[in-house]
């Protein structure tokens, strides 16, 4: 068993975690009651699984929902004080795969739209292995998915190439991220099952797993 990349850029909601049926759904619906309670029945799961794979949650509020930028800082605080109270699921197999990984020399990063310290709680609640680097919500807007600048800073932090790096994400944002810096990216295909999303990521990502033992094949 060896691993066939350097590193591993790992999303988290969906990905390592199980999270948006559990805690960033309900959230959004909560918090819709109190925002635009005449919405709040509108969207269902599956649906908010499509609007975070197209066109983005930040559209979805804005352009759909039609959030002022002052809702969107209310909204924004909402979800932090939601996700605070309440701790993901990492998805069986996921541990034995960063830990492997680890053994073996790899770097394993966090690119993701969560808060870096409720990645942070989520790994350690998991008893995950820690990630070498995290580039959460918190960083600068411009650097964010599905900006490719991360996987750029990434490969000047470790002196890496294009070839040593594998993305792992659930969504259009990492695709694109990853298209954009030249690093080949696994669709996670294990936290929801909408159509829409499957048959894109199938059609245009290098690989497509339907569940964490399939990624484990790809790694090693």
């Amino acid at each position: 068993m060896k691993k066939k990349y350097k590193c591993l850029v790992l999303d988290h909601d969906d990905t390592v975690v199980d999270s948006s049926a559990s805690i960033h759904y309900p959230s959004f619906v909560e918090y819709l009651k109190i925002a635009r309670p005449i919405l709040a029945d509108k969207y269902t799961l599956e649906e908010y699984f499509e609007k975070n794979f197209h066109p983005g949650i930040l559209e979805l509020f804005t352009d759909e929902i039609g959030l002022s930028e002052k809702e969107l800082k209310e909204e924004e605080l909402f979800w932090r004080e939601y996700v605070k109270n309440h701790i993901p699921n990492a998805y069986p197999g996921m541990r034995e795969i960063i830990a492997d990984f680890k053994a073996q020399g790899g770097i394993v990063v966090v690119d993701s739209h969560s808060v870096t310290e409720n990645i942070v709680r989520d790994y350690q609640a998991n008893n995950l292995p820690s990630p070498d680097y995290i580039y959460g919500w918190d960083i600068p807007a411009e650097m964010r998915k599905p900006a490719p600048g991360t996987i750029f800073d990434l490969m000047k932090r470790y002196s890496l190439e294009a070839e040593d790096i594998l993305v792992v994400d659930d969504l259009k944002p990492g695709y694109d991220m990853a298209r954009s810096a030249g690093v080949d990216i696994a669709a996670a295909g294990w936290a929801h099952n909408v159509p829409e999303i499957a048959e894109f990521m199938k059609k245009n990502c290098d690989y497509f797993c339907k569940s964490v033992d399939e990624l484990r094949k790809i790694v090693f």
